[in-house]
């Protein structure tokens, strides 16, 4: 009898079914957001029905592209129970040195080389602080935050810096692959990225335990503050690279420009199914929290309500999402 090599090897429906029932499962909660979110924008549309026509849905994506960024590094520290609250003021930092660099004539790239060295130094600080000094995080983020967003004052005297240079759009708007544009391509290949090593690598793996008991953790062998002290770094190089995609977009660095991303990128993780208290979450979740506070904020603005509302709403689908999370853990 004479075996069809190609169809042996070709996947059989059954472990498609598998595939996809193993997939659901460990993606339930990420795909219950998504569900919200088509439910959130199909429930505006009836109050707007610009909601759902593809120049909004590009300026949505437009608008979650940074706090999706920094809600992925905000998520590996939250992943290891830490916290950082200094990503905002982080962020406002960036902006205001790439704002100087752009007033000294520098090329672009080394503009964004230069600025990524600002989250580089944040996250470094907070890292050994946190590991070498034994500090709380809460505390030294704090310490961190206070001073970043003074020093983004200080440098200019609180002045916004326009950009000049007609190249640096590209950043943001240009398409290293061609139909791409570049700011959804930046999310996608981070989310990808991270998702992969969380899932596939041991460091990965690493990052959940340190979460879930740093001390066990530890008597296994697991670098714990080497790795700690790596997802500091790299939440505020992710604050950094943030900034400048945005500073692309609307180019126009604000010393207050990131005043808000803190909250909102915590927020963004706790509604994507992180825990405060570490060891859960998926880089998938935290994009998907982003994008629903992005949804939120958006359709505030087309309903026409009051601005200062959205922090209530924000706050109330945050308190939603953690009395789910903490009932699925009981029923558990």
């Amino acid at each position: 009898m004479v075996i069809d090599q190609r169809a042996a090897d070709r996947p059989q429906p059954g472990k498609r079914a598998s595939l996809v029932v193993r997939l659901t499962r460990i993606y339930r909660t990420e795909i219950a957001i998504a569900m919200a979110i088509v439910v959130l924008l199909v429930g505006i549309s009836f109050w707007s029905p610009y909601v759902l026509t593809w120049g909004n849905l590009a300026n949505i994506a437009q608008a979650a592209a940074p706090l999706i960024l920094m809600s992925l590094g905000v998520f590996l520290v939250i992943a290891t129970s830490g916290i950082d609250l200094s990503v905002g003021s982080t962020f406002s930092l960036t902006g205001m040195v790439a704002g100087l660099c752009f007033s000294a004539a520098l090329p672009w790239p080394v503009v964004c080389l230069i600025s990524l060295g600002v989250g580089l130094a944040v996250g470094a600080i907070n890292g050994g602080l946190v590991t070498v000094v034994g500090l709380a995080p809460f505390v030294v983020t704090l310490i961190t935050y206070a001073i970043g967003a003074s020093l983004s004052f200080v440098i200019t005297d609180g002045h916004s810096i326009a950009i000049a240079d007609p190249n640096f759009w590209t950043l943001n708007g240009g398409e290293m692959i061609p139909g791409i544009t570049n700011f959804v391509l930046f999310c996608a290949l981070a989310v990808i990225a991270l998702e992969c090593v969380l899932r596939k690598l041991v460091v990965g793996r690493w990052v959940f335990a340190i979460g879930s008991n740093d001390k066990a953790a530890r008597l296994l062998g697991i670098p714990v503050h080497g790795v700690r002290f790596g997802v500091y770094v790299a939440s505020g190089v992710a604050a950094s690279f943030a900034s400048l995609l945005s500073l692309s977009y609307i180019s126009n660095s604000e010393s207050t420009a990131g005043a808000n991303l803190m909250l909102q990128a915590i927020a963004a993780c706790v509604i994507g199914g992180a825990s405060l208290f570490g060891g859960t979450g998926s880089a998938i979740g935290a994009m998907l929290g982003a994008i629903m506070i992005t949804v939120i904020q958006n359709g505030v603005n087309l309903i026409g309500i009051n601005s200062f509302w959205q922090g209530t709403v924000t706050g109330a689908v945050i308190l939603v999402a953690v009395l789910i999370d903490r009932a699925t853990k009981v029923r558990s």
